[in-house]
């Protein structure tokens, strides 16, 4: 999906120089995380809280994305898609990670970037928590974020209450 989208952002921006997309797609497997996403998994583990991915990436993609990130020894489980065979916002995807933690939706604290992840998450009946960092108005969705946080360090606090 990455690669599609990729491709057609290329396409719609008539870029056509060889070798662009596939430095692009090298790029996207190492990613960088925020600077405070390993500080706030180190302190929701020793909170004894689980962490999770749950992603539209591919498991080559995830496995690439975490390794680099150095975040492996912080996650209980790296979850995505392709289990399931539809992509987010299906409501499958998120019955997957319900699945695979054996916990009740509701009992996941589910945070994204995205406000669309978001709103589906919590149409599902997750609890919500939409790192909004750049300010973005919400979306006209079903469902809705339990709360909105700037970064990630607000979030232990928020989940310890």
């Amino acid at each position: 999906m990455t690669g599609d989208a990729l491709d057609f952002a290329l396409e719609s921006l008539d870029l056509a120089e060889p070798g662009v997309r596939d430095r692009l797609m090298q790029l996207y497997l190492r990613l960088d995380p925020f600077p405070e996403v390993r500080a706030v998994l180190r302190q929701l583990r020793v909170a004894g809280f689980r962490t999770a991915i749950l992603s539209n990436g591919s498991p080559r993609m995830l496995a690439a994305a975490v390794d680099n990130a150095g975040l492996g020894d912080l996650l209980d489980a790296v979850l995505s898609v392709e289990a399931v065979a539809v992509y987010k916002p299906h409501p499958k995807v998120y019955q997957h990670a319900v699945d695979q933690l054996g916990v009740a939706a509701d009992a996941i604290a589910f945070q994204s970037s995205n406000a669309w992840d978001a709103h589906a998450a919590s149409a599902f009946g997750m609890k919500v928590v939409w790192c909004n960092r750049y300010d973005r108005r919400r979306e006209r969705l079903p469902g809705r974020p339990d709360h909105e946080i700037r970064s990630l360090s607000e979030l232990p606090a928020l989940v310890a209450a």
